[in-house]
């Protein structure tokens, strides 16, 4: 028995170093190359060089797939798979064109420029983009930031020519802002804002947009620039007491076929055969309107309508961007903004359905093609395009099969901008606005937000703070009031981390929190301690040492009043730990000279390969011994009751 326990120990010393001879982490730059490098290439191999293994030819292509998948499946395309793809890419075009026109008045430029941004932006991504159902455009959220946020900078009733120019500014900022996420894999950025701040942002920006649509929805001439609801809501007000500033033909107009479109609407969510009246009830809708407008002459009698569309395939914008003068900085910030609302949404929506389909989206890649479409679409005349949940939708229930859809759709509008924005002239703006209303309940998910409810607490209140901080002061507040929440909540864990007490659960080797598991039996003498934190650091070394110093001190005053003898010695499981600082290190050191002049031991347990590395250079594994540095808590407490015998 003797024999076999000294056997046992010194398998133990020899898995324990393993710890210790570990090999050093890649550095810094590293990293960020192999970052770069994996976006890039699939395999991993981002320069197009000559090897042993594989021809200049085979890396180029290598090369050429990871940055157009598009490559990859082209080669497999079938007929029956465009048959498909033609129908779903028509009926999403039937829907995306009113919405289009729709969405550029609420972001206030001109009709044409919502439907150029749904010709050359979906064409990127169709070669980019690694999702097969994502419909890419102009989406309602984004188009009311812009509209938020750039006249602040600039007037769109002053000067609607500069007004124009910052925005397409930031639509260049936003793709220069989401190929940087991409490419060096700074998705965790886009992360800040949590599930459940966007799930209040959306349903808060949902009612702003609304109500700003009660412009168009009733012809009010006089509206005001604000965007919180109180600010809204007293300027409709105001405009209905006054009947000079409203005209009660374009509320008609607009109802009925508000109403239209919402019978559509729950007409094709009750019956999935019919997915494809809701998609197309918009198109329908403007055309009904522009000729009830256009053959009883109704815009004589107050109805306000669109106006001329200037059509042809997109203008260059390069000449209009704006990289100096004293607006590029608001530019760039706007353009921020953006850039994580437009990836936060589009990232959702494609996995989503990627998931019914089950199939992998690479978040990275999606960054890096929604930032390639967005840049190119600002030299495009082009504003900031993203992913719409609601064509999305309409893409997967047509049977897309692949990105193709995206292509049909962009001709599809290119052909409508070439050939009927005549059309549009009579087009009612109330129109354009029951378009909006119909898209809006999607947005606004109460079930999810009282599921955030009952799961967690914290969550709920950032949601309920991003909803609130939109609706009642600016989207900019509501943002910073989700996000300052979300990082308390990040802020909080990581200051006071769990401190869990380690026992061995019967029958088991396995050694689980006692507060969990009340069956743990704990080992007389010896304190197991796990850090439930993914970082040992300046935030919360301080509070890590003092808890279990403290733990150690209860620990010794239970054993004395159980006669048991005093704690002998304390282990580390560091299996969570991920990282640690030269705080973190220090409040180490601290604690194993307090334990040390207990007469208490100190040991750890599966240091993670950065943190053994920081602390090999510390010199503090020299500091407590490398035989107190064990692979598995099982080891670390026998090694510890084999001193304690050999004490005795």
């Amino acid at each position: 028995m003797g024999e076999q326990r000294v056997l046992h120990l010194e398998d133990a010393g020899q898995r324990s170093q393993w710890v210790l001879d570990s090999p050093h982490p890649p550095p810094l730059w590293k990293k960020l190359f192999g970052s770069v490098k994996e976006t890039i290439s699939p395999r991993g191999n981002m320069f197009c060089f000559s090897s042993k293994k594989r021809t200049f030819h085979g890396h180029a292509v290598s090369c050429l797939q990871g940055l157009f998948p598009i490559l990859t499946w082209i080669r497999d395309y079938k007929a029956s798979k465009f048959k498909d793809d033609l129908l779903a890419g028509l009926t999403l075009a039937s829907l995306c064109i009113p919405q289009s026109i729709g969405y550029a008045n609420l972001a206030k430029v001109d009709p044409e420029y919502g439907l150029y941004t749904s010709v050359v932006p979906p064409l990127i991504y169709a070669m980019m983009g690694s999702s097969r159902e994502i419909a890419i455009g102009p989406v309602a959220v984004v188009s009311m930031l812009i509209s938020s946020l750039v006249p602040k900078v600039e007037d769109p009733v002053a000067n609607p020519h500069a007004y124009r120019n910052i925005v397409l500014t930031v639509t260049f900022f936003t793709g220069i802002f989401q190929t940087a996420f991409g490419v060096f894999r700074l998705g965790f950025l886009v992360d800040f804002l949590s599930h459940a701040a966007l799930v209040g942002f959306m349903a808060g920006a949902a009612i702003v947009i609304g109500l700003q649509q009660l412009k168009g929805l009733l012809g009010i001439s006089h509206f005001t620039s604000k965007t919180d609801a109180v600010s809204v809501l007293v300027s409709v007000y105001k405009s209905l007491s006054s009947e000079k500033k409203w005209n009660p033909l374009n509320s008609v107009l607009g109802c009925s076929f508000l109403i239209f479109l919402l019978i559509t609407r729950l007409i094709g969510r009750r019956n999935k055969r019919l997915f494809w009246l809701p998609a197309i009830s918009p198109l329908l809708s403007v055309i009904l309107s522009t000729l009830i407008v256009y053959l009883s002459r109704a815009d004589k009698h107050g109805v306000n309508i669109i106006k001329h569309v200037k059509g042809g395939l997109n203008p260059s914008s390069l000449h209009q961007l704006q990289f100096h003068g004293p607006h590029v900085g608001q530019a760039a910030k706007i353009g921020l903004i953006c850039a994580v609302i437009a990836l936060t949404e589009a990232i959702a929506v494609g996995r989503s359905f990627a998931s019914i389909k089950g199939y992998h989206l690479d978040g990275n890649k999606e960054m890096l093609s929604m930032g390639v479409m967005n840049i190119a679409g600002s030299l495009t005349s082009c504003y900031v395009a993203t992913g719409s949940f609601s064509r999305t939708a309409v893409n997967f229930s047509a049977g897309c099969q692949t990105a193709v859809s995206n292509i049909v759709m962009a001709i599809t509008v290119f052909l409508s901008l070439e050939l009927f924005t005549r059309l549009l002239y009579y087009t009612p703006m109330a129109i354009l606005a029951s378009i909006i209303l119909s898209a809006l309940p999607g947005l606004i998910d109460i079930r999810e937000a009282c599921y955030i409810w009952k799961v967690d607490k914290l969550d709920f209140l950032a949601c309920l703070g991003a909803f609130l901080g939109v609706l009642f002061i600016s989207v900019e507040i509501g943002l910073l009031v989700a996000i300052i929440i979300s990082f308390a909540k990040v802020l909080i864990q990581s200051i006071r981390p769990g401190i869990e007490v380690l026992g061995r659960v019967p029958r088991t080797e396995a050694f689980c929190d006692v507060s969990q598991y009340p069956m743990a039996i704990s080992t007389p003498g010896i304190t197991v301690i796990r850090i439930s934190s993914g970082s040992l650091c300046f935030a919360n070394a301080n509070f890590v040492r003092e808890r279990i110093l403290k733990g150690v001190t209860q620990d010794e005053d239970d054993l004395k009043e159980s006669t048991k003898g005093r704690v002998q010695a304390v282990i580390l499981d560091m299996t969570n730990l991920m990282n640690v600082d030269t705080s973190g290190i220090l409040a180490l050191e601290e604690l194993h000279k307090r334990l040390q002049s207990r007469g208490v031991d100190l040991a750890m347990v599966n240091p993670r390969w950065l943190v053994i590395h920081k602390l090999k250079l510390a010199h503090f594994v020299d500091k407590i011994g490398k035989e107190w540095v064990f692979l598995t808590v099982g080891e670390a407490v026998d090694a510890c009751l084999s001193t304690k015998i050999a004490r005795a």
